[in-house]
């Protein structure tokens, strides 16, 4: 893929104040990841042109064609230098024909900059925008909720780490008291940014677990409500996963901040993603102390890929989340509300098939040409 100039701001905007810069590492991806990334930039540069804020990129080569290539999915010193930058835009990676020796995909990322990272929170916001047509019967801002989903522990800490023979297999789950404090307290400072739930202004963070069943996910609960006494000012729900499942079908507006374990986070927030328009809809930040990168929820789909067929609009919004997390507010709310804008007017929509009609290409002018 081409990154475009880093000069966000170095033309066609005579008059503007002087620019603050934010130093972002690109990881392009694999399949559609790399048409997907261009697009945000795209939408990314000219917003920031407009707010005098200059975007200085730098290409960070991994993913399934890394991995392909050098035996590694990440490149040497690689994550010391996505933690330097102020932020990373990383596309979606892998390939299905690239694997492992032991038979499993190579190239992801997930578990290497998660843990390599330390990004211990991966944020899902999920937001039904007007003009969006979806399988459900929900009005645009009834679905406004975020889901924090712990990102270094639990059910996915055992990848790679299980145990199989010809007969069973065994995974192990890893909850701790530490891990636990610290998603569920970035939780609540979530909720203390938002408006509150849709459907009664509430500002309400809800803990989401099987205690019922399982002792790790009895000690989540117990944290939850151990952090929960510290902000008085949110109010503190609970629901089993099963039970969550159904709610966010039948009444997602109840629903502010969602914070929840690693495995449960993955499986609830594609859930949520069905009911606002599909997994193209959708942005994510993996967000930690030192180091934060943002990304679709979905994957690299390879078989549509370079056919201007994939919709860029969660990957554009990742970037306004990445823009956010740098200290630029006005850029990044500017972005949101071009893309809000573009589904609105009509001058964005998506099929059946959940790519854009007019193909990736068509919703990048059309989310530019309404930045305002």
């Amino acid at each position: 893929m081409s990154i475009p100039a880093t000069d966000a701001g170095s033309a066609g905007h005579p008059g503007t104040p002087a620019r603050s810069t934010v130093q972002v590492s690109v990881i392009p991806g694999d399949g559609i990841g790399p048409e997907l990334v261009e697009s945000a930039l795209a939408v990314m540069t000219e917003a920031s042109a407009r707010d005098g804020v200059e975007l200085v990129l730098r290409e960070e080569p991994a993913g399934a064609a890394v991995y392909a290539e050098t035996g590694d999915a990440l490149l040497p010193g690689a994550l010391d230098r996505l933690r330097a930058a102020d932020g990373v835009l990383k596309g979606p990676v892998g390939l299905p024909e690239v694997r492992k020796p032991d038979g499993t995909e190579g190239g992801l990322l997930g578990g290497l900059l998660r843990i390599g990272l330390d990004t211990f929170a991966n944020v899902r916001p999920i937001r039904l925008l007007p003009g969006v047509r979806t399988v459900m019967r929900s009005e645009p801002g009834s679905i406004d909720y975020v889901i924090v989903r712990e990102n270094t522990e639990g059910l996915y800490l055992s990848r790679g780490a299980g145990v199989r023979n010809h007969h069973a297999a065994s995974d192990q789950m890893l909850i701790t008291r530490a891990g636990t404090e610290r998603v569920v307290r970035f939780a609540f400072e979530q909720a203390r940014q938002r408006r509150g739930a849709p459907r009664d202004g509430v500002r309400r963070v809800t803990c989401v677990d099987k205690s019922n069943v399982l002792r790790s996910f009895a000690l989540f609960r117990d944290v939850f409500d151990e952090v929960a006494a510290r902000y008085p000012d949110i109010e503190a729900d609970h629901l089993y996963a099963d039970a969550a499942a159904h709610a966010l079908v039948v009444e997602p507006e109840r629903f502010d901040v969602l914070v929840m374990e690693n495995f449960l986070g993955d499986i609830l927030s594609d859930l949520g993603a069905g009911t606002v328009g599909g997994l193209g809809m959708c942005p994510s930040g993996n967000i930690g102390a030192e180091a934060a990168y943002f990304e679709p929820i979905h994957g690299s789909a390879p078989m549509i890929a370079g056919k201007n067929l994939a919709n860029p609009v969660s990957q554009i919004l990742s970037g306004a989340l990445l823009l956010r997390h740098c200290g630029q507010e006005a850029t990044a709310a500017r972005i949101e509300a071009a893309v809000e804008s573009a589904f609105a007017t009509g001058r964005v929509s998506i099929l059946p098939s959940g790519g854009p009609e007019g193909g990736t290409e068509s919703v990048t002018q059309a989310v530019i040409g309404a930045l305002g």
